[in-house]
């Protein structure tokens, strides 16, 4: 029964006939011989039915298992066969665990959740150690994106002066990759026992983490040169034999809200101008979308200040090993496995909530 409330509320979110019949609707114009004198346009058709076939793929699967494995349930019982009932009760409990993540899946059906996202990481406070602390929060990252299947791309990397970062903006590509890091937007907090620290005490550092989705030309975000400062810069950190030798670097500042976008990753300064521009129409998106969602100040104070009170998540290493969300209370003492790229229970737990409200609408 249990089983049954749950595929009930799965395809309460997901709807099976409307979602066939978009897909139907997505072939015949894929099919047709104009389709692609507009790219953008097709682009985004290609999108919408490549996320439908596997939608639909996967709900079809976990239907076959689900009817095989209660099957297979009735045959052990009529037979006697205790060993048989387990597995296929141990075989449900998987189902179960799948149809939970599907649920979590179907929630990311915004409209830039597909998309790929830029992720900022910027070392606060603390010289060294936080700089440090930054280039942790980076692999962990990284090592997350790698488990999923993403690719990674460095847009800009700035030296720590000793060790690790001062800041750090990657584009995460991947099926829903905007989607699954939005949340992670905000402060995290270390506390460890410092390596640089010859007396071995206990320090506090703190790295904020910022995500934005990667926006299409078909979104029009207009941005005057009037509101522009363009600074070239000599590059610093990886990127090749050109880096420290030609002012190839871009930084954009747009005067009006404050945001500050740069470029390295290529030789070519009109090329790191041109990905500084779409990350900066990216950013101006994203910030309208949060101003309607929530109150901007509230997003420029946490901005203003990576320090205390505005941390999302604490990752304690000493004197005990804990790291715990501040907004989920989703928490695990496995603080290598997190560091390691093992993020997810803190993903899901931010979206769970979503489906909490959802279901109490």
């Amino acid at each position: 029964m249990r089983l049954g409330n749950q595929l009930n509320y799965f395809g309460g979110i997901f709807d099976w006939d409307q979602s066939t019949l978009r897909l139907s609707e997505l072939n015949a114009l894929a099919s047709a011989p104009e389709f692609w004198e507009d790219p953008i346009k097709a682009q985004e058709i290609m999108r919408e039915r490549t996320y439908l076939e596997k939608s639909l793929g996967d709900l079809s699967a976990f239907d076959r298992d689900l009817q095989d494995t209660i099957e297979l349930i009735k045959l052990g019982e009529e037979e006697g066969d205790v060993n048989v009932v387990l597995d296929g009760e141990r075989v449900l409990n998987d189902l179960l665990k799948k149809c939970a993540k599907n649920q979590l899946e179907a929630l990311l059906s915004g409209e830039l959740d597909s998309n790929d996202c830029y992720l900022e990481i910027h070392a606060g406070a603390g010289g060294t150690e936080a700089q440090d602390w930054a280039e942790m929060l980076l692999r962990m990252y990284v090592r997350w994106s790698d488990t999923r299947g993403f690719t990674i791309k460095y847009i800009e990397e700035s030296a720590g002066d000793e060790a690790g970062l001062k800041s750090v903006t990657i584009r995460v590509s991947g099926q829903n990759a905007y989607g699954w890091l939005k949340t992670e937007s905000g402060v995290h907090r270390l506390v460890r026992i410092s390596p640089y620290d010859s007396a071995a005490r206990r320090h506090t550092s703190f790295s904020s983490a910022w995500i934005y989705p990667v926006i299409d030309q078909s979104i029009d975000v207009k941005i005057e040169d009037k509101d522009l400062r363009v600074d070239t810069y000599r590059a610093s950190g990886a990127g090749g034999q050109h880096v420290n030798k030609t002012n190839s670097a871009i930084r954009i500042t747009h005067i009006p809200t404050g945001v500050v976008v740069q470029c390295q990753n290529d030789r070519s300064q009109h090329r790191n101008r041109a990905t500084a521009l779409d990350m900066l129409r990216a950013r101006l998106y994203e910030l309208e979308i949060r101003r309607k969602e929530e109150s901007a100040n509230v997003i420029e104070a946490q901005k203003s200040d990576i320090g205390w009170g505005h941390q999302i998540r604490s990752y304690v290493l000493q004197p005990y090993q804990l790291v715990k969300d501040l907004r989920t209370n989703e928490e695990t003492s496995d603080t290598q496995g997190v560091l390691n790229g093992d993020i997810d229970r803190f993903l899901e737990a931010s979206l769970s909530e979503k489906i909490t409200a959802i279901s109490a609408i």
